[in-house]
C-alpha cells in the first residue's frame, strides 16, 4: 500500500524491479484509469532513482488541472495520506470541501473510483489498433513494452512470450491484467521460467488456487516455486502429481514425501 491505496498497480511500482520503458510511461501518467492509482504511481514516480523518470512525473503532476484535482482531493473515498502528499508539497493549497465541478473541470475527475473515466491526470486514451503477430514481435522493444502496459488482452497474450525479459515484465506490470490472464500464463509452456517465478512468488495472485495448480503441474515452473505451493494442492491433486512424469523429479519426489507425512499423521 503506497499512500493509504490498496491497489495491486501500485504495489507493482512499489516492490520495484518495473522496466524503465514502463516508469516512463506510468510517469506521463498512464499506467491506470482510476484516479488514487493514477496519483499514487505518480508520487511514486516523483521520487525514482532515474531523474528522466523523476522530472517527468513532476512535470506531468504540475500540469494537472489545479481546480480539478483539488476537488477530486475533497472526496470521501481519497485516502487521507494521498492528499497529505498534494497538499504539502503545494500541489493545492486547501483540503475543504468546494462548489460543484464545473462541465470544464468535470472532464478531469473520475467520480468513481473505479470508473473509466481520467480523473485529475491529462487524460489517456486507449492506444489505436495495433499490428498482431508476427507484426507484434519485430516492435521495437519499447513500442513491446507500451503495447504490454496498455494494449489489449490478446497483444499481451503474445507479448508475455516474447525473449526480451523487460517485455514479459512489463505485460506482468500491466494494470489492465486480470486473473483468467494470470491464470492462463502460468499454464503455459511456452513462456520463460522467470515469467512463471514472479506469477508464483505474488502474494495476491498465488491466492487463486487454479493459478497455484496450474503452475505446481507445469513442467516450466522452477521446481523451488512448485514445491512451495504443493502444500496448498487438494490431496487428490497431489497423489496425481506424485506419479505425474511431465513435472520435474523433485517435485515429483517432494509431492510423494508430503503424502507420506500426510499419512503418517493420520496414523
Amino acid at each position: 500500500m503506497h499512500l493509504g491505496v490498496d491497489s495491486p498497480v501500485v504495489d507493482v511500482f512499489l516492490r520495484g524491479g518495473v522496466p524503465r520503458e514502463a516508469r516512463l510511461l506510468a510517469a506521463r501518467g498512464l499506467a491506470s484509469t482510476r484516479g488514487d492509482e493514477r496519483l499514487a504511481i505518480l508520487a511514486l514516480m516523483a521520487g525514482d532513482q532515474d531523474t528522466v523518470v523523476a522530472e517527468l512525473a513532476t512535470s506531468t503532476l504540475a500540469d494537472l488541472p489545479a481546480e480539478a484535482l483539488a476537488k477530486y482531493l475533497t472526496r470521501a473515498d481519497v485516502p487521507a495520506e494521498l492528499r497529505d502528499w498534494f497538499v504539502l508539497r503545494g500541489f493545492t493549497e486547501t483540503s475543504s470541501a468546494g462548489a460543484p465541478l464545473t462541465p470544464t473541470t468535470a472532464q478531469h475527475v473520475t467520480h468513481d473510483r473505479g470508473g473509466d473515466a481520467a480523473p485529475v491526470v491529462a487524460a489517456a486514451t486507449d492506444p489505436p489498433a495495433e499490428p498482431e503477430h508476427p507484426l507484434l514481435s519485430s516492435l521495437p522493444v519499447p513500442e513491446k513494452v507500451r503495447l504490454a502496459m496498455l494494449g489489449r488482452r490478446e497483444q499481451r497474450a503474445i507479448l508475455i512470450r516474447d525473449p526480451n525479459r523487460m517485455v514479459a515484465s512489463a505485460v506482468l506490470s500491466s494494470p489492465k491484467l486480470t486473473d483468467t490472464e494470470i491464470e492462463h500464463f502460468a499454464r503455459m509452456q511456452n513462456v520463460s521460467e522467470e515469467v512463471l517465478r514472479v506469477i508464483g512468488t505474488h502474494r495476491t495472485w498465488t491466492k487463486n488456487y487454479a493459478v497455484a495448480a496450474a503452475l505446481v503441474k507445469n513442467s516450466r515452473t522452477p521446481p523451488s516455486v512448485s514445491m512451495a505451493l504443493l502444500p496448498r494442492l487438494q490431496e487428490r491433486e497431489i497423489k496425481s502429481l506424485a506419479v505425474d512424469r511431465n513435472i520435474p523429479e523433485s517435485v515429483r519426489l517432494a509431492a510423494r514425501k508430503y503424502l507420506q507425512v500426510q499419512e503418517a499423521r493420520r496414523s
